[in-house]
């Protein structure tokens, strides 16, 4: 059962009314002395206006293209933000705020300003089309909306002919106009006074990347996010005041909104917001800044490492001390080959958005190819068969995870799929292994059963990888009359190598010398690039989809 709920502090309950029924809630624990919080916490005054009173204003915050706030001068135009929202646009407490943009300064200062002001930020991808904007709007009842005016004709197509009715005042930044939103806030007060709000009121909103269906909201509470800055970034990423972030996912997805606004300014660092952190521009951007601490995909960091270890730009990232991945599962080629190539051993970690963040991880000093490490502090895990019932180390199972943080869909059935027993059920197969460490095996629904056997496909991917022809691939089961399924792989090659009959053959007898035979893949398609996400996320459903 959760913990009884304080009394909300919200002038819109529209979200307190949704959270999920007591008796679908997972266990929350709150076992470190540090999780421990006030009745009342807003966190962006936690991590905010306390980080001033602390003397810290002059600290650099944050910066991007031709900004460079300190913690005071974020404070400031976090304040004016609020003021406008809330003076200006008559936003109340417990209104959803849709933000919608590319990782930059001011896009940070709009999230804090929601939240300062008792909003909920509802964070969107910037490559999101009418039709998803209209679903986000309409299941999240968004009233406001501070949107990037370069990205403003999707939301506009959004609302013609009356589409997203709750809707009613859109304001754009990064514009000319005189009524754009930099220009609104420069008239109001640089103080504003955080609003009161209870440690479990919503203020995140985090729709989930599916890759098909109705989109899902996880809400999280002003508690969540200051458990997430006090697990993971304090016992495993270590990170000091001194350090400078950087990295590509976007705030709208919460391992971005961790890794590159929450933490850095719980710790008192500083951050770097770009809005184009490709493999081809984000080196160049930490030689810019000389960033320290990196968060990317697997995919960036092998396409990063490849191009610096074949003729590519000679960037320097002798900065870098700490790289980050996660989001996906990081091949062992890759760990390795970024390790040869910049002498850093990447710190990995799995998280999910219903969890906010990541909560099984190892540091540089305990990480090892192929596995995903053990339960950050704060959080416990163990693998479940499909009755719930736990299974010994060595055994394939469910993932199941529980900590102070943990799922809570906006009115959706899918509650009971996701927790079960008091656990979150994450849809990871894992397998504990000798050492403790949790190893990942594929997504519950992407084990390939073949000929009797399970076979994880990551697992013939991390082979494929290590071959020097392979750039990037991807790996699925295809029905089969006489097998059920066999595994078919889809593979990018290095430039200079041909896709014919004579690399299949090359490729699947490597795969046969690396791991088990009977795991390698009996048809293999040659592919020009892989449908990704915007988050680097490889997207199987689609390699499942007909031509």
């Amino acid at each position: 059962m959760p913990l009884p709920l304080l009394p909300s502090a919200l002038a819109d309950s529209f979200a307190r009314d949704r959270l999920p029924p007591p008796e679908q809630w997972p266990e929350l624990v709150f076992d470190l002395p540090e999780l421990r919080f006030a009745d009342q916490l807003n966190c962006a005054a936690a991590l905010l206006d306390a980080r001033v009173a602390r003397g810290d204003g002059q600290r650099l915050a944050v910066q991007g293209e031709g900004v460079r706030w300190t913690y005071a001068e974020l404070q400031a135009q976090v304040n004016r933000i609020a003021n406008e929202l809330v003076h200006g646009l008559g936003l109340v407490s417990g209104n959803r705020v849709l933000l919608r943009g590319a990782n930059t300064p001011m896009l940070a200062a709009c999230w804090l300003a929601v939240v300062k002001a008792g909003g909920i930020a509802v964070g969107s991808m910037p490559l999101l089309r009418a039709k998803e904007l209209k679903q986000i709007v309409d299941k999240a009842q968004i009233s406001h909306a501070l949107c990037d005016a370069r990205l403003a004709e999707e939301l506009q197509l959004a609302r013609a002919d009356g589409g997203a009715a709750s809707l009613r005042e859109v304001v754009l930044f990064h514009g000319d106009a005189p009524d754009a939103l930099e220009a609104r806030a420069a008239c109001r007060s640089d103080h504003f006074a955080a609003a009161t709000t209870s440690a479990d009121d919503v203020c995140l909103m985090a729709f989930t990347s599916g890759t098909t269906g109705t989109p899902k909201a996880t809400m999280h509470f002003h508690r969540d996010v200051m458990a997430a800055c006090a697990c993971w970034p304090v016992h495993v990423l270590r990170a000091t005041r001194d350090d400078v972030f950087i990295g590509s996912p976007p705030l709208a997805f919460t391992f971005g909104l961790g890794g590159l606004l929450l933490f850095p300014m719980s710790v008192g660092a500083s951050t770097v917001l770009i809005e184009k952190a490709t493999p081809d521009t984000l080196p160049a951007a930490i030689e810019r800044y000389r960033a320290t601490v990196c968060f990317t995909a697997p995919t960036s960091y092998r396409a990063i490492a490849l191009a610096l270890s074949n003729g590519g730009p000679k960037h320097d990232l002798g900065s870098l001390r700490k790289c980050v991945s996660a989001g996906e599962a990081l091949p062992a080629a890759t760990r390795k080959l970024w390790r040869d190539t910049t002498g850093i051993e990447i710190i990995d970690g799995i998280g999910s958005t219903e969890m906010l963040h990541i909560f099984i991880s190892a540091d540089e000093a305990h990480a090892r190819p192929g596995a995903t490490g053990t339960p950050v502090p704060g959080y416990r895990a163990c693998i479940v068969d499909d009755e719930g019932r736990q299974l010994p180390p060595g055994q394939v199972g469910r993932l199941a995870v529980k900590g102070p943080t943990g799922c809570k869909y906006l009115a959706d059935e899918r509650q009971r799929q996701y927790v079960q027993n008091g656990w979150n059920l994450t849809g990871d197969a894992y397998l504990i292994d000798t050492d403790g460490q949790y190893v990942y095996q594929a997504r519950t629904d992407d084990m390939i059963i073949s000929g009797g056997y399970n076979i994880a496909g990551p697992e013939v991917e991390s082979a494929l990888l290590l071959h020097p022809a392979v750039a990037e691939c991807g790996v699925i089961g295809v029905a089969d009359a006489d097998r059920g399924q066999i595994v078919k792989a889809f593979v990018v090659l290095k430039a200079g190598h041909e896709a014919d009959e004579t690399m299949t053959k090359a490729l699947q007898d490597f795969v046969k010398q690396s791991i088990a035979p009977y795991k390698y893949p009996r048809a293999i398609e040659y592919l020009a690039q892989l449908p990704r996400t915007e988050t680097g996320k490889l997207q199987r459903f689609r390699l499942r989809q007909p031509a």
